[in-house]
């Protein structure tokens, strides 16, 4: 075990056992939502991840460590801290250096999850390109971090507020592996469909799982991104959302907002501008993909037929 990092004494237990562990990240809880909802949404997914045979595992820092688990309490202080900062990797020496308090983004969990050795990381969605990367050269942390780190991402697609066309262009250049999973096409996080083709597609956990298995056989670094569309019933109108998203993107432009600060800023501006329903579609739709990381854990341990 890498020395900063601490586990939970279940997270301990299951790894020495060889059973299976799901990460999950922090940033969700003190950035993504608002509390309460933030504290209620990580408690449901640790609980759709043990409904399934897997054992959760929220990745935060805090005191100089990398926490692997969270206790009640542990939980109930990010979800209620305004003080916490929002860690990729580049911030992960300077937050342990400092002992403050920091939520993992998907970069920065898949490593602290390599760490540990934790194989199925399952969020709502990752980061990418984002619009006007032309002019900002703004394109997500997240994007690198799954060419280099071996951990298996399960999301429901990227934010709908990136370009998804180009976010999809560069996972092919960094050989990362889009897999459609029960879909022929890239979901768009709120929406099931950007309409984007994407040439490899799994329909169950055990195809997942012999694919990731070949993966590791093969000795590839790269990670793998499982691309899981929001339940339908959840789902919301692509011309919707995009409507909203642009204007949030207007409203963030005249505000100087950039850098990091950018995604926070418009998935709070989209709760408002859709009277609630993207906050409570990004609630599905990451309880649906904790359920598949941990179905794809299970089959992970599982021997191969």
């Amino acid at each position: 075990m890498h020395p900063l990092v601490t586990l939970t004494p279940e997270v301990d237990a299951a790894l020495v056992d060889g059973r299976p562990v799901v990460a999950l990240e922090s940033t969700i809880i003190a950035h993504g939502m608002p509390y309460p909802a933030n504290r209620e949404t990580a408690q449901r997914l640790c609980e759709v991840v043990r409904e399934e045979g897997a054992v959760p595992a929220i990745i935060a820092l805090s005191g100089g460590r990398i926490r692997v688990g969270l206790s009640d309490t542990e939980l109930e202080q990010l979800a209620q801290s305004s003080d916490v900062a929002k860690v990729s990797r580049r911030d992960l020496p300077a937050v342990l250096a400092s002992g403050k308090a920091g939520a993992t983004t998907v970069a920065s969990t898949m490593l602290c999850a390599h760490l540990a050795g934790i194989r199925v990381f399952a969020t709502g969605g990752i980061g990418g390109v984002h619009r006007g990367a032309a002019e900002s050269f703004d394109v997500s942390a997240d994007l690198d971090e799954l060419a280099r780190t071996p951990v298996a991402v399960v999301s429901a697609g990227a934010k709908a507020i990136l370009d998804l066309p180009k976010t999809l262009e560069y996972l092919e250049t960094r050989s990362v592996p889009v897999i459609g999973y029960q879909t022929d096409t890239f979901p768009a996080f709120y929406s099931r469909s950007s309409h984007l083709q994407l040439e490899l597609r799994c329909d169950s956990p055990a195809e997942v799982a012999a694919l990731l298995r070949l993966h590791d056989q093969l000795g590839l670094t790269a990670g793998t991104l499982i691309a899981n569309p929001v339940p339908a019933h959840a789902a919301m109108d692509w011309d919707d959302i995009d409507t909203a998203i642009q204007r949030a993107l207007a409203e963030a432009d005249r505000a100087g907002i950039t850098g990091k600060a950018v995604t926070p800023f418009l998935l709070s501006r989209l709760v408002a501008l859709t009277d609630g329903r993207s906050l409570a579609t990004n609630r599905v739709l990451a309880q649906n993909n904790a359920r598949l990381g941990a179905q794809i854990a299970v089959a992970l341990v599982q021997r191969a037929p």
